[in-house]
């Protein structure tokens, strides 16, 4: 990795700033539902704290429009960082918490600091100055450190004050442990992947997609395109599809793409058998649909097909890498969610393979599959994971100092 690392410091007796994702789903009554994004950034902060450095956790939570908003305070995160860190300080209150994320009383919190402790800052995003990069904002937060350490990879694609802005304000600025990790399998994919090759994209819209999939066809050897993106594509080829949902005005897009596919020599693969449905419900009547006729005018399609299962999983059984981001179907209706749900146990399968998932749903098959811990790689990313494969700069990675 061409930028320093936290390995790189001396932390000893430093102010060490981690900007953290600490973006976690909360529940109405206010407690964590998932701390999948609090525990994968916890090496970092024990790396840190075991090296006497003072922490300063820094994060935000939901879009409260650069204004306090009780329901999207970070002040629940307290606990859970305590328990989690509780092998590591000498005493569990250690994490304590600024009501602010500058100020007099962040700033006061921050000098007193021991070696050891850690501070957690509130909501970065209660200040306009945050999403803005504002210069002002992004110094104060540099007044509260000696060293600046990024460690949330799945803010990395914004250049906000507390990822790009503070690192002009700060001696150095590094990458933590999760960042380091990201950048380099996602590094390794982009630039010298094993082969064969496979790029696995789902989702709803081609427009989302189509500037990951364009860069993908001149890196892979085999493109798999699931979701409702797919029928978009088959409209390309001719096919109607139904009341499945499509985006006509990205037609030509995706049959430019189909011949850049043809041209590079990338094997392009599509859905070859559907479940239909008579309506977008999870209690809604359902048929398999196989072959290339159009599809029965009053059904759409919510996920591949058994066939498709069996095609996408030899594909995947073959790879040395594969990059997955996107379901295959309706993922969140269980009748839909098969499609998905099988390309997750397909690539646990190839256990020779370095297989790397991004993507809110492409990670919930895996963990809802029960094979998290037989996959290479689960980016914390979706939105960053996806720039980077487009072959993007990140704000958030650019701004570190180079080694």
């Amino acid at each position: 990795m061409p930028k320093l690392s936290i390995r790189d410091l001396d932390l000893t007796g430093k102010r060490v700033f981690i900007r953290v994702d600490f973006n976690v789903p909360l529940s109405k009554a206010g407690s964590i539902t998932d701390d999948t994004r609090i525990r994968e950034t916890i090496p970092t902060i024990e790396y840190a704290l075991r090296r006497k450095a003072r922490v300063i956790l820094a994060a935000h939570l939901g879009r409260p429009k650069g204004k306090p908003n009780e329901t999207m305070s970070l002040r629940p995160i307290v606990d859970r960082l305590r328990s989690l860190l509780d092998h590591v300080l000498d005493d569990g209150e250690n994490v304590a918490f600024a009501p602010d994320g500058v100020g007099p009383i962040a700033q006061e919190l921050s000098n007193n600091l021991e070696n050891g402790q850690t501070l957690l800052l509130e909501n970065l995003r209660f200040h306009a100055g945050e999403e803005a990069n504002d210069p002002a904002f992004a110094k104060k937060l540099a007044a509260l450190c000696d060293v600046y350490v990024n460690d949330a990879f799945g803010a990395a694609h914004r250049a906000h004050a507390s990822t790009e802005g503070i690192t002009h304000f700060v001696p150095h600025s590094a990458a933590g442990l999760l960042m380091e990790k990201e950048l380099n399998y996602l590094g390794k994919a982009v630039t010298e992947p094993n082969r064969p090759f496979v790029a696995i994209i789902g989702g709803a819209k081609v427009s989302d997609k189509i500037e990951v999939i364009n860069a993908l066809l001149d890196k892979v050897d085999s493109l798999l395109i699931g979701g409702a993106m797919a029928y978009t594509f088959l409209n390309a080829q001719g096919q109607a599809t139904g009341k499945s949902l499509t985006e006509p005005d990205k037609i030509e897009v995706a049959r430019a793409a189909l011949a850049k596919a043809e041209e590079r020599g990338v094997k392009f693969l599509l859905p070859v058998d559907h479940v239909l449905a008579d309506r977008f419900a999870a209690d809604a009547r359902t048929q398999i649909f196989t072959g290339k006729e159009s599809f029965p005018s009053d059904k759409m399609a919510l996920d591949i097909g058994p066939e498709t299962i069996k095609l996408f999983a030899s594909e995947i059984a073959d790879a040395a890498t594969v990059v997955w981001n996107g379901p295959m179907g309706v993922a969140e209706l269980a009748p839909f969610a098969k499609g998905t749900n099988a390309v997750a146990r397909a690539l646990a399968k190839n256990e020779d393979a370095v297989a790397i998932v991004g993507g809110g749903d492409s990670v919930a098959a895996i963990k809802n599959s029960g094979v998290s811990d037989r996959i290479s790689h689960i980016s914390t990313g979706g939105g960053a994971s996806l720039e980077f494969l487009e072959g993007k700069t990140l704000p958030g990675v650019a701004a570190l100092t180079d080694k």
